[in-house]
């Protein structure tokens, strides 16, 4: 053990020495340590914002005033959902998926995207994450560092002598590994640092520790690629040229290739086609706002068997609001049925993207870190469902309203009789029907299952790499 942590030592002296590789680890540490602060402080600001927008958007919602109950209908609500916290390390989806949702009467609307004016001030630096920056830089590092480990002491001859005094290849590796290991872990450490402003923020310390684990298998990965290939070559610059002809297929050309293959593979309709076929199913449905409707004659019929009467104006409830219940149940199971096959085709591309983890690291750490911070498109669909069913309970509450509170005279009145109209304006405290909305993050061991896949295939990335190098280290030769 003595004889490693020599050569251990003996590298870091190396690399201490070396102005380029301190040079170049600063500058990333300087790259890092800006993102990670960048990063936190605009999620801390957007969570504040959203929290806030959605208070004011509950307040507004019932502090209105006396109104018609389908008024409230069209009036809507928002849904916001708040960044998790382990999302000052990795937003994930949250920038391109949109953040807010207006819900309202007869319609599911698609989520918005926040202002972009904080990037735009940074000149797009905001738009670097620190999850970004450890996926396609952080390799980079380690190359720079690790490349010439074992090659370099090829070179100099000196790879003869150390094998003469009895080293041994194996003992040689373990040394160079362990140094290259007390790298990965300092480049770890602003990572640590975001973990620790997430479990502040109420995360697990569970969560936070598998993130971490992820990329010391992902950073590992990279190292023991580094010192495979310097102990196999023979020259430095066929390592170096080697290693980064693997970094540009692992990190830039296998993850684009894999999103293209996906999207052939696993095709999705177009909007506009999917909206002309959904439009024609609901509009067979009825239209809501009118009673009369030959689509709603056999709802009038069983209304008027069950509670014996002849004509709709003796009927104890108002028709209007009872088909406006009616039409939105069936309208919006039409709606979840569109949206449902979205989301199918959508999970499908995601598990087949995530497949390709077996192929590059990247895409497997990058499923995994979205997947324990909770930013992946699962998390994303759920905000839509979750939204989804605040939109149908509370529209169906003001139908509701509309079906028991109002009198169906009245409201055919209304438009044509001033007393009538003010007859239909129910009191402002019905309003409190809409339930407070909050989108929080999913508990850890939901978020550790969704990440299971992508961190077998970085285990099994490590593995093989630690396989091949402890082979080729007890065989190595100078």
């Amino acid at each position: 053990m003595s004889v490693i942590l020599a050569v251990a030592r003996e590298e870091w002296r190396y690399w201490l020495r070396s102005r380029l590789a301190m040079a170049t680890a600063l500058l990333f540490l300087l790259l890092l340590g800006t993102t990670v602060i960048l990063t936190a402080l605009r999620t801390a600001q957007e969570r504040e914002h959203r929290l806030e927008h959605q208070a004011e958007a509950e307040d507004s919602f019932v502090s209105q005033p006396e109104r018609h109950p389908h008024r409230m209908v069209h009036y809507g609500h928002y849904a916001f959902r708040a960044p998790p916290p382990l999302a000052v390390f990795d937003p994930g989806l949250d920038p391109v998926t949109g953040q807010s949702i207006f819900l309202e009467g007869h319609r599911q609307n698609a989520a918005m995207l926040a202002e972009a004016d904080a990037s735009a001030e940074l000149g797009g630096l905001g738009s670097l994450t620190p999850a970004f920056v450890y996926q396609l830089f952080g390799p980079l590092l380690v190359i720079l560092l690790g490349y010439g480990a074992m090659v370099r002491e090829r070179e100099s001859s000196t790879l003869s002598t150390l094998l003469a005094q009895g080293v041994g290849g194996t003992r040689l590796f373990a040394g160079k590994a362990l140094a290259l290991l007390g790298v990965v872990l300092l480049v770890l450490l602003p990572l640590v640092a975001s973990t620790i402003v997430a479990i502040a923020g109420g995360e697990s310390v569970l969560a936070a520790g598998l993130l971490a684990g992820a990329y010391f298998l992902y950073l590992g990965v990279w190292g023991l690629l580094s010192l495979l290939l310097s102990t196999l070559l023979r020259q430095k610059a066929t390592v170096l040229a080697a290693l980064i002809g693997a970094w540009l297929a692992l990190s830039l050309l296998l993850p684009n290739l894999a999103v293209n293959n996906v999207t052939r593979a696993v095709p999705m309709a177009g909007r506009i086609e999917v909206n002309f076929e959904m439009l024609a199913e609901l509009r067979a449905l009825g239209d809501g706002h009118n009673a009369a409707d030959p689509a709603f004659a056999r709802l009038r019929g069983d209304l008027l068997e069950e509670y014996g009467v002849d004509t709709v104006d003796e009927l104890p409830i108002n028709l209007r609001g009872v088909v406006a219940q009616y039409s939105e149940a069936k309208l919006t199971d039409t709606l979840n049925r569109y949206a449902g096959q979205r989301m199918e085709v959508e999970r499908r591309q995601a598990a087949a993207l995530q497949r390709h983890g077996w192929l590059t690291p990247l895409l497997a750490v990058a499923t995994a870190s979205r997947a324990i911070a909770g930013t992946d498109l699962r998390n994303h669909q759920r905000f839509l469902r979750e939204a989804e069913a605040l939109r149908f309970d509370f529209v169906q509450g003001l139908n509701r309203l509309h079906a028991e509170e109002l009198s169906y005279a009245d409201d055919i009145n209304r438009s044509s009789d001033a007393a009538a109209e003010q007859r239909t304006r129910v009191a402002a405290e019905n309003w409190q029907l809409l339930e407070s909305f909050r989108f929080e993050p999913e508990d850890f061991t939901s978020r550790a299952a969704a990440a299971v896949p992508a961190l077998g295939a970085l285990a099994v990335w490590f593995a093989a790499l630690a396989a091949g190098a402890v082979w080729t280290s007890a065989r190595v030769r100078p």
